[in-house]
């Protein structure tokens, strides 16, 4: 098989998207030395990488090789929206084309599609992002719905919920494929110059870029709650970039007394990354919505107890091997945090169970199972779902 594949979000500034193509192509190369692959560094009308030339993923590997990316994000919108008539012969004549950053491509004529489904929930709340990024999902999506020969899902949860908003597709098209940890156990690191003011073991840890979703308000008013009822509550860092409606963050923070006590650090390098989940009190990620929870697996595989939501897709992936919270509820929240902090849940067994837990899903394995998925649709008639 040609298998084209998407690794347009594999940049510097990668997120849990990008990570999954980034993860997932890697792996391929490490099992799979017979099929060809053609690595498309822009893809779509909706995300665009100034510096995907240079910045996405590159394997070098015989079997692999990459199209040259498109001069400017007008003309890659151009070429994926309105595609020529030798759309697939500029592409590569893949025999697969495989969809990671949304953007469900048309035009193709003879390459079976596989559209790797994240989460649907820029359709479960208005205000957790803007007009435009919902309209670029679900367009993306409902095309994958009418044109996807197979649909990938990061979580059973994921796969559910597509099949419920879109009933008219079929169930026995879709397949879940997990992402993993890409850090393989905890290693001996010296602290990074940029975090040498953290002291290791004492602080908590939250990973997400910041937008509403994640429920960074929920974490802070939660903290605030513990600030107020403990003698030593330890400093809250917060890594990832600022996303859309975080422009009251600060506010929030000046609002709840936490000046001086919360400490953004903005996106971090891996090195950086691993250093924070090894040496921190506690990891908490109360988002209110996963597609999957790449940072709940992240930290458990790198020995941090993991405070998380008990919503979406998290227990599944949580397991028992994590303090599950209702996100909508900070005060409790903020009592598991107290009873991690106090003892009354020991520290020492939730972070066992999260070594255990992380070591159930492996990017090796997702690898085969997509290859499995990649060779029955070479193998089957061609079919789309039917309305």
């Amino acid at each position: 098989m040609r298998i084209g594949f998407d690794v347009s979000q594999t940049g510097r500034h990668k997120a849990g998207c990008g990570y999954y193509a980034y993860n997932l192509i890697r792996a391929l190369a490490d099992v799979d030395q017979i099929n060809e692959y053609v690595l498309y560094p822009a893809v779509g009308d909706v995300y665009w990488d100034p510096e995907c030339a240079t910045q996405t993923v590159h394997i070098d590997r015989p079997n692999f090789r990459r199209l040259a990316a498109p001069q400017s994000f007008e003309a890659s919108s151009k070429f994926w929206r309105d595609p020529p008539s030798d759309f697939e012969e500029r592409i590569g004549n893949p025999d697969i084309f495989h969809a990671n950053n949304f953007f469900c491509p048309i035009g193709l004529r003879r390459a079976r599609l596989v559209y790797t489904l994240y989460d649907l929930s820029f359709l479960e709340e208005p205000s957790w992002t803007t007009e435009a990024n919902r309209i670029g999902c679900f367009t993306g999506v409902f095309r994958a719905s009418l044109f996807a020969d197979a649909i990938v899902a990061i979580s059973e949860f994921s796969r559910r919920h597509f099949l419920e908003v879109f009933p008219h597709y079929p169930a026995s098209r879709t397949h879940v494929i997990y992402p993993a940890s890409r850090f393989d156990g905890p290693q001996d690191l010296p602290t990074p110059a940029t975090l040498r003011r953290l002291e290791p073991g004492r602080f908590w840890l939250n990973v997400a870029t910041i937008e509403p979703r994640k429920n960074h308000r929920g974490l802070l008013e939660a903290y605030a709650r513990v600030v107020r009822s403990t003698e030593d509550p330890m400093p809250l860092v917060l890594a990832g970039s600022r996303g859309w409606f975080a422009d009251d963050f600060d506010r929030i923070v000046e609002e709840l007394g936490l000046g001086g006590r919360v400490l953004l650090l903005g996106y971090v390098s891996e090195d950086e990354l691993r250093w924070l989940y090894q040496n921190c009190f506690a990891f908490v990620y109360p988002s209110f919505f996963e597609g999957f929870g790449l940072p709940v697996l992240e930290a458990m595989s790198l020995g941090a107890p993991v405070i998380c939501s008990n919503t979406t897709s998290l227990p599944e992936i949580a397991g028992d091997a994590a303090v599950l919270v209702d996100p909508q509820e900070p005060e409790a929240l903020a009592s598991r945090m107290k009873d991690l902090l106090q003892g009354q849940i020991p520290r020492d067994v939730v972070r066992e169970r999260g070594f255990a837990q992380a070591r159930r899903f492996s990017w090796l394995c997702s690898a085969r199972h997509l290859l499995e998925v990649y060779g029955q649709l070479s193998g089957d008639p061609r079919g789309k779902a039917t309305l």
